[in-house]
């Protein structure tokens, strides 16, 4: 079976080399165009780009795939390359461009995604954060019959996985990357005999993973530290649930809701204790957030003992507030 590939970031990566692994001919790789990342914010080739270049795949990198666009001679070359690479299915994965009708119904078995969560629940571009930060129980993978519309084509596999009270977004997104690699490859054999099954999205249950804006990192202590603590964990490794003391920034990367026996008397956002465990903030709702690993600007995530010695904190000072 003949597979053109659209991804670009490590999910993506994941998927291509599973597929590859399994022995399907790859013809033609679509990827987001190379964008500066570093210090030095020089052109950085997408981890999907680097792979295809490592097994010989040639890669297409169009700003945009509609013929009536911004871009149409992209959208014109690109055209011409998925036409000539004659492939029986495309797969789609964290691509970043949306495909217009044209691109699905080139191959001759449509364009297959992989997402990453149990459709209809969070459609959209940041279904691993969103899962997390709502505090869900499970998530996983669905392969999807891409359809014109966000997410709501039918569902041909799916399989669950359960989100621990430890899981990141980092650890999850790894988690799932594998997962959509196998999920991927057992579609694509099944496909090649007509095991496919397709089933309509439920109607209910429909909820949208809008994507991450880097305004939502700042901490509201007001928040319950049920709430708080989810987002720092759904905000791992980007873009980082953040706070400040004064004019310093601080990056809270780990914490834990406390079960304290102790009186709590403070303002949201205050420091009510520090000891070697962390250091006790208050939070809304009268509950209380034990920040473990901390970072201060232009500095590395340190355990809160080792970022004390640097950035002395104390009892008393609020967190937050304005300078």
């Amino acid at each position: 079976m003949r597979v053109i590939f659209a991804g670009t970031p490590e999910f993506a990566r994941v998927a291509l080399e599973r597929l590859l692994a399994a022995g399907f001919t790859v013809p033609l790789v679509l990827t987001q165009p190379d964008r500066p990342a570093g210090r030095g914010m020089k052109l950085q080739a997408s981890p999907v780009k680097q792979c295809a270049l490592q097994h010989g795949i040639a890669v297409a990198q169009p700003l945009s795939l509609r013929l009536d666009g911004k871009y149409p001679e992209d959208a014109a070359a690109a055209k011409a390359a998925i036409e000539a690479a004659q492939a029986d299915v495309m797969v789609v994965a964290a691509y970043g461009l949306i495909l217009p009708q044209w691109v699905l119904n080139t191959p001759r078995l449509g364009c297959l995604n992989i997402h990453a969560s149990l459709l209809p629940r969070w459609r959209g571009a940041a279904p691993i954060h969103r899962a997390i930060e709502a505090g869900d129980a499970e998530t996983g993978v669905t392969i999807m019959q891409m359809d014109a519309g966000l997410d709501t084509g039918d569902m041909l596999l799916l399989e669950k996985t359960a989100i621990s009270p430890a899981d990141t977004t980092a650890t999850l997104h790894d988690r799932l990357a594998q997962l959509g690699g196998r999920l991927i490859v057992e579609a694509l054999e099944l496909a090649a005999c007509g095991g496919l099954k397709p089933t309509p999205q439920p109607a209910e249950g429909v909820s949208y993973a809008h994507k991450i804006d880097k305004a939502e990192s700042t901490i509201d202590w007001n928040q319950p530290a049920e709430v708080i603590a989810r987002r720092v964990r759904a905000f791992d490794p980007f873009p980082g649930a953040a706070t400040t003391l004064g004019a310093d920034a601080i990056k809270v990367w780990s914490c834990e809701i406390d079960s304290y026996s102790r009186t709590l008397d403070g303002a949201c956002g205050q420091i009510l204790f520090i000891d070697a465990d962390g250091i006790g903030v208050a939070c809304g709702a009268g509950s209380l957030l034990r920040l473990t690993v901390l970072q201060r600007a232009g500095g590395k995530r340190l355990p809160a003992a080792d970022f004390l010695r640097g950035f002395p904190l104390a009892p008393g000072m609020v967190l937050g507030a304005a300078p």
